[in-house]
């Protein structure tokens, strides 16, 4: 499988990183043999060999500070140029996301899709504003397009949902989508005040210096976006549903929460309202007894509602380097099986 990576940030790193460590791994039990030959990244620059590109002296480089276009086959082509022009049977697309137009990425998945490539991407934006374009584009050119890690980055939601729970019939998905809201709540009930939380989880570095994607709660509607038009075959956009963040809760009302056998939860919420799909994002109250409440920390978890099984829940990791970069990996396992 040959491979090009749009975007060499800290998921295109990761991925690289799993792509070297665990080659012999991938060949032995899977059949994977990816050679990753193009890599375009708007800051870091772009290659491109045909043979393969040495990820090991691509990951040095930029650690370095040095630019791509220092290694052997070193271009100063851009996304869309190395998509047209790189011969390649899949795409990793990780550039930054826009929640807002999807772009640049979305642009750039139609070029590979359109030109035979099968993608994956962990891209929040293009796959809650034209998921359903991009794969009917996949489908008429015979192609995959993945993107598993832009919900839950490797914590394996939609394969879940897809694989094991097939044949089930999803009637809600409920769950904490946003590990740095998760943080500070978590922070805030052990005595601290929003201010004082939100600065801890700048500091190490789940959350920006500007967080309101993150504490408005933009960040899970785009995920629960992603759910209601891929899970349960919506058509909303990210403005079709109400959202609010956790920027009004106090140490008070947590305090009282607790003392009634609750907690906050910053909730992205889909379900199915008769014939109509339905999505939400917003604090709400859970049980402790509720498998939810014990979800602590940066970590993320979603309950699903099934007529077969009743309640599901997975919980795990949804964010960091090699986590996400094991959501992209498991993907191109995917399309190697099933081409």
């Amino acid at each position: 499988m040959k491979i090009i990576l749009i975007g060499f940030g800290t998921v295109g790193q990761g991925l690289a990183e799993l792509l070297v460590g665990k080659a012999d791994e991938l060949r032995r039990a899977h059949g994977l043999a990816p050679t990753v030959v193009g890599i375009s990244d708007m800051l870091k620059g772009s290659c491109h060999d045909p043979a393969g590109i040495d990820l090991g002296r691509a990951l040095a480089a930029v650690a370095a500070g040095e630019s791509l276009t220092t290694l052997p086959g070193g271009c100063g082509w851009s996304a869309l140029e190395m998509i047209e022009r790189a011969s390649a049977d899949a795409m990793c697309e990780v550039t930054y996301t826009d929640i807002k137009t999807g772009q640049p990425a979305t642009d750039h998945i139609r070029a590979a899709l359109a030109k035979g490539m099968s993608v994956t991407t962990t891209n929040k934006g293009p796959v809650a504003l034209a998921s359903r374009e991009l794969a009917e584009l996949a489908a008429s050119r015979g192609v995959r397009f993945l993107f598993e890690g832009a919900v839950m980055a490797g914590t394996p939601l939609l394969n879940l949902v897809r694989e094991s729970l097939a044949g089930s019939e999803i009637r809600e998905m409920k769950g904490i989508l946003n590990g740095t809201t998760n943080f500070i709540l978590t922070r805030m009930e052990g005595g601290m005040d929003y201010a004082a939380a939100l600065a801890e989880a700048q500091a190490l570095g789940y959350a920006e210096a500007v967080p309101d994607a993150d504490v408005l709660g933009w960040d899970a509607l785009a995920k629960v976006t992603i759910l209601a038009n891929t899970v349960l075959g919506a058509a909303l956009r990210p403005s079709d549903s109400p959202c609010r963040g956790i920027t009004e809760i106090t140490p008070e009302q947590i305090a009282a929460a607790a003392a009634d056998g609750k907690r906050y939860k910053l909730i992205g919420r889909v379900w199915r309202d008769g014939r109509a799909v339905r999505a939400s994002v917003g604090p709400q109250l859970v049980e402790a007894g509720h498998p939810l409440a014990g979800v602590g920390g940066a970590t993320n978890a979603m309950t699903i509602t099934t007529d077969t099984l009743g309640e599901v829940t997975i919980v795990g990791p949804g964010a960091g380097r090699r986590e996400t970069g094991f959501a992209l990996l498991n993907d191109l396992i995917h399309i190697g099986r099933r081409p």
